[in-house]
């Protein structure tokens, strides 16, 4: 059972949480209450108008995911935690864009897969809780759950959620990966921030799909991250020209926001560019087995697509490529691959070869 706290524990607790937290290597923590009934309408509009696409896990839950008590009964505060990823090794994003001959992969996936790293940080921190106050009732998500992470981080003072969809801070953009502790301690709440968007419509410009169809509003099956990761099958045909040479993700909406220009490189080595994948030749990457993808891909993010995914995806990046008799080489050595979805986009890229 949870030991009751007076107020001035529990404020002398929560400013204790956020110095354990930098020592954990946490750039913001922030503490929320569980209210979300603005969030809660906006995502129910989201959903009403069908932007989530085949990510029916987003709807599959009902108000669990903006009613943080209906998911975890006893929560009363949220600890929202931020951290850092822009890795300070890897290759400038617009100059890898602009080689159709490479691959570009989401800066989020270059380095070892947030979801462990956070988790493994955000246990240790509500360990440090429970032996200070005792046990206590509480529960760790970082992307793994119906958690609506981006609005928690808002009204927990981390940033506000930006035109694009992301969440954005001035001291540091929107490089970072967000993580929450739900808690039944009655902590402390700290203030939002407010939005500092303005007039900017660049992030809205630069989308290759046009997927952000208004302000604060992205319609998913636009959408090239949608497409290349969390789509099971064939990439819409109307799309996979304005995909270009984005293997992985995309970032456009974030490498043209201003407030990114005072993002702060990661000092995470776990996030530090793993096997070249900040700039990968194409005709190399579509030639690793799934062995290989397996070996290369170990503790990324990027494993979660599968080989199947990843063949597809540079199947169309490879279409997109000027003529070569090596991108032509490539592609039909993986005509006869076993798996049809594959094969379609393979045969849509020789086309595109002019074969």
């Amino acid at each position: 059972m949870t030991v009751a706290l007076t107020a001035a524990q529990l404020a002398e607790l929560a400013a204790a949480v956020k110095t354990w937290g930098r020592e954990l290597g946490f750039q913001r923590i922030g503490i929320t209450d569980i209210d979300l009934g603005e969030h809660e309408a906006r995502l129910l509009d989201w959903l009403a108008a069908g932007f989530h696409g085949e990510m029916r896990y987003m709807a599959g839950h009902g108000v669990k995911r903006s009613q943080p008590a209906e998911l975890i009964p006893g929560t009363a505060r949220v600890i929202a935690a931020r951290m850092d990823y822009w890795p300070p090794d890897a290759a400038e994003p617009w100059s890898v864009l602009r080689r159709p001959e490479l691959g570009y992969v989401s800066r989020y996936a270059l380095g070892r897969d947030y979801h462990k790293v956070l988790r493994q940080r955000l246990r240790r921190l509500a360990d440090r809780i429970a032996a200070t106050v005792g046990p206590f009732g509480h529960r760790v998500f970082v992307d793994s759950a119906p958690v609506l992470e981006k609005a928690l981080a808002e009204t927990a003072g981390l940033g506000w959620i930006g035109k694009h969809s992301n969440l954005l801070d001035r001291q540091a953009g929107s490089w970072f990966f967000l993580g929450e502790i739900y808690i039944d301690l009655p902590l402390p709440v700290d203030a939002p921030t407010t939005a500092h968007c303005g007039r900017c419509t660049a992030c809205l410009g630069v989308c290759p799909t046009q997927a952000i169809v208004a302000p604060y509003q992205v319609d998913a099956r636009r959408c090239i991250s949608y497409h290349t990761i969390e789509l099971p099958g064939p990439i819409p045909l109307e799309f996979r020209r304005a995909i270009g040479n984005r293997i992985y993700g995309c970032d456009d909406c974030q490498l043209v926001c201003p407030w990114n220009r005072f993002a702060r490189p990661t000092v995470e080595p776990d996030f530090r560019v793993r096997h070249g994948l900040d700039a990968p030749g194409l005709v190399e990457v579509f030639g690793w087995d799934e062995a290989e993808f397996l070996r290369r891909a170990e503790g990324s993010a990027i494993r979660r697509i599968g080989h199947e995914r990843w063949l597809r995806n540079i199947a169309v990046a490879l279409g997109n490529a000027p003529r070569s008799p090596m991108i032509t080489a490539a592609l039909r050595e993986r005509l006869p691959h076993p798996s049809a979805l594959v094969r379609e986009h393979v045969a849509w890229a020789l086309a595109e070869q002019g074969y």
